[in-house]
């Protein structure tokens, strides 16, 4: 059971690390970064409003797992 919340973890981490790389606007590393200043707070459409939700779900299920994982494992 410990095997699969652990594998569970990691599809999730990877997921959530993608999701939020997907989101910078900066083609360098810039962005990544926050380097980039200008444009910070403008409004999101179409595919930048799921990708957002797609990140705030992955978020929350990865705080959720990890409370979970501590239960079953402590």
């Amino acid at each position: 059971m410990e095997n699969l919340l652990d594998i569970a973890m990691i599809i999730l981490s990877v997921a959530l690390v993608g999701s939020i790389i997907l989101q910078s606007k900066g083609a360098g590393l810039g962005g990544l970064t926050g380097g980039e200043i200008g444009g910070a707070f403008s409004a999101r459409r179409g595919l930048e409003k799921t990708l957002f939700r797609i990140t705030i779900i992955l978020s929350i299920l990865f705080f959720s797992l990890a409370v979970y994982t501590v239960y079953v494992s402590g």
